[in-house]
């Protein structure tokens, strides 16, 4: 059990006596959905995942061609990697986003983060095994990007491990949750130019050295919910390459378009 996914289990282990077991689990789910019919996070009665589909049809989905690089997507096909990628290259070797991030999309992945919707999180994991599917076909492990200790005790529960989890499970490739850590608290990327946000992430990431043996050689899969800049991406990649990992891809929910200042 991880660093991040075990925090809270630890701490009130004694609660793991009475915890129901998953068909007892499943059955009491079906139970309240029967009284209580599932709603969609924007009203309405909901799909799969808890959108309703007026809300599946607004998110713009990454099915066309995008840079093999960064995962910005092309209108046009005009080759395996956009200018700034082959210009200057990033830490990852290559990323892929299920949708763009805007306005539409940005509702269901801030209720993950802050909202306690952690049951979106395998809806999220079923895009990226499309969407991300030949990167998960290379890899050897998946990796969340991890949070801080004092932001996950506020937070309760990291968004991207609980992505990166379920996902695991569904493709089956190994799970790593606890191999990259961040050693020092950051601020919110939101609001801060590309610039500042690798100011922000730099030096925040590492690989204990008594888990290096975990990515060493291996080819990682870091999963994240959305990607602005790539600063946060940069970062963990970096440090799963300094402790040996040969690939490092990244997975995210949502993309930015272009630089932003959008607030996530």
């Amino acid at each position: 059990m991880g660093a991040e996914d075990g925090l809270f289990q630890l701490l009130f282990k004694g609660a793991e006596v009475l915890k129901p077991g998953p068909r007892m689990g499943a059955m009491w789910r079906g139970t309240l959905d029967l009284v209580f019919p599932p709603q969609a996070i924007d009203g309405g009665a909901a799909l799969a995942g808890g959108l309703s589909a007026e809300a599946w049809s607004r998110i713009q989905f990454l099915d066309g061609p995008v840079c093999d690089g960064c995962g910005t997507p092309f209108e046009f096909e005009i080759g395996s990697r956009c200018a700034q990628c082959l210009a200057k290259p990033h830490a990852f070797d290559s990323a892929r986003a299920a949708c763009l991030y805007d306005e539409f999309s940005r509702e269901p992945i801030l209720k993950l983060k802050h909202a306690d919707r952690a049951d979106l999180a395998p809806l999220f994991a079923r895009w990226l095994s499309r969407a991300a599917r030949p990167l998960i076909e290379e890899a050897d492990a998946i990796a969340p990007v991890p949070l801080h200790p004092s932001r996950l005790l506020s937070r309760r529960y990291n968004q991207a491990a609980e992505i990166a989890r379920p996902l695991a499970r569904l493709t089956g490739v190994g799970y790593l949750p606890d191999a990259l850590v961040r050693r020092r608290a950051t601020g919110t990327q939101g609001g801060k130019s590309g610039v500042g946000r690798k100011r922000n992430v730099a030096g925040a990431f590492e690989v204990p050295p008594r888990r290096a043996h975990r990515v060493a050689g291996k080819r990682i899969l870091l999963i994240d919910d959305v990607m602005t800049t790539g600063a946060t991406a940069e970062g963990c990649a970096r440090a799963l390459k300094a402790a040996g990992a040969l690939r490092v891809d990244v997975a995210v929910v949502a993309r930015v378009k272009e630089m932003s200042r959008l607030t996530i």
